[in-house]
């Protein structure tokens, strides 16, 4: 099995992320902190950015790169399973669906939803033996992840042969002006919403970082790169208006 290479943040040098860490064990720390905290609300707050464009769109990514009934489907940084809930319907009774996350509070609001197993720990040290799982998928959180070649070593060894991993992630538009406006939805338009809906939980701290992130992540071709670097094969990406990014890849 190819090994990972050198440490490699999801988040490239950028001064905007100065104030949140300055360290892996300080990112740790702080996500693990805000996710917590704005677990609660979290579903309210997302609901109201439209980014991911809602349950149908999360079901038709999965759907469309190859996930399918009788699956066992693997999703990391399943939060409070935005995508958890609409891969377990698609696998059905007679697949098996898990669900990772660091954080405990967003898998509590999780397991409210629907009834999966669930995983708590990190992307870069998944708690299973080799070749468990059919499907990967991992919603809008590559941003998160402190080291993207031990992620992906790790999901290549858990994935069986065939099968694959689909990354859905929101990129920085290529304008300056789209990229203001995105910024200015997502750290200061949204938490006015929930407070003005009542619908609040501790998101804006949460929200700020989120747009930060996307300011800050890698350039795609660096994604791509990494992946390939694991062992994936048939890697690709898609984009959708400009935004919405699909990294896909099988293991041989």
């Amino acid at each position: 099995m190819t090994q990972p290479a050198a440490r490699t943040s999801a988040l490239k040098p950028d001064h905007r992320m100065d104030p949140y860490f300055t360290s892996e064990e300080g990112r740790r720390s702080l996500t693990q902190a805000m996710f917590n905290q704005a677990a609660p609300g979290y579903d309210n707050a997302e609901s109201l950015t439209a980014l991911g464009s809602g349950a149908w769109y999360r079901r038709e990514v999965l759907q469309r790169n190859g996930l399918a009934a009788g699956m066992t489907l693997l999703d990391v940084a399943a939060g409070t399973g935005l995508v958890t809930v609409p891969g377990h319907a698609i696998v059905g009774q007679q697949g098996r669906v898990l669900a990772l996350d660091p954080s405990p509070g967003m898998l509590a609001e999780l397991r409210k939803k629907i009834q999966v197993e669930t995983i708590e720990a990190y992307a870069e040290a998944i708690p299973l033996p080799d070749a468990q799982v059919d499907f990967i998928s991992m919603g809008y959180a590559l941003r998160h992840v402190g080291d993207l070649n031990l992620a992906f070593a790790e999901y290549l060894r858990v994935l069986r042969p065939g099968g694959r991993v689909c990354i859905m992630e929101i990129s920085r538009p290529r304008h300056a002006w789209a990229r203001a406006l995105l910024g200015f939805h997502i750290k200061a338009v949204v938490p006015l919403l929930a407070r003005l809906t009542r619908r609040h939980a501790d998101v804006q701290r949460l929200w700020e970082y989120y747009g930060d992130t996307i300011e800050a992540a890698l350039e795609p071709e660096l994604i791509l790169d990494a992946l390939r670097r694991a062992g994936f094969a048939h890697v690709a990406c898609s984009v959708t208006l400009g935004i919405f990014r699909e990294y896909t890849g099988h293991r041989p």
